[in-house]
């Protein structure tokens, strides 16, 4: 009688594991309508799990050429009234992503609507790497280099990509050679 229960309980578990929630479906629609660059691709680490996946940006001109740099996106089952969270998993020299790699793009704040998509989320991101912006900035030190000196900014972002300090920080190397 237990095995039976045991049994049963199982499959009404495999059953309601198997449910697709609005959230799962608005993001496989995303996801099979996006239309990214050859400077970015998704890689989902457990193909059966939609909601959290890896995005790559490898920036092809700007401060950051050169670059190759993660994003983990995670999405909660009140997406899209809400945006995903995404975060570098690179330690870079950037104004808009701080140095625990949360990253500051409007839209997955304030700006953020229902009907704006994975796919703008992650042009968003191309986005910050060929424009960054100082005016809205997590890491004010970059944010503050870029306003005083673009030349020195550069300098910066270079050597930071190397694996090299800025300051007292280190950061990763994002270049692959």
């Amino acid at each position: 009688m237990k095995q039976q229960q045991a049994k049963a309980a199982g499959e009404g578990a495999s059953t309601a594991a198997k449910k697709v929630t609005a959230a799962q479906l608005r993001v496989q629609k995303d996801l099979t309508e996006l239309s990214l660059p050859p400077t970015m691709h998704t890689h989902f680490a457990d193909p059966e799990d939609i909601m959290n996946f890896q995005v790559f940006l490898q920036p092809d001109e700007g401060f950051y050429v050169g670059a190759h740099i993660t994003f983990e996106f995670a999405i909660n089952l009140n997406f899209p009234h809400e945006p995903p969270k995404v975060k570098c998993l690179n330690k870079i020299y950037h104004p808009n992503i701080d140095l625990q790699g949360n990253v500051c793009l409007n839209i997955l704040r304030e700006d953020w609507k229902p009907v704006l998509s994975l796919n703008s989320v992650m042009i968003g991101l191309q986005y910050l790497f060929l424009e960054p912006n100082a005016g809205d900035p997590l890491n004010k030190e970059a944010a503050m280099d870029l306003q005083k000196s673009r030349a020195t900014f550069a300098a910066h972002v270079k050597n930071s990509m190397r694996g090299g300090y800025v300051g007292p920080e280190k950061f990763d190397d994002v270049l692959r050679r």
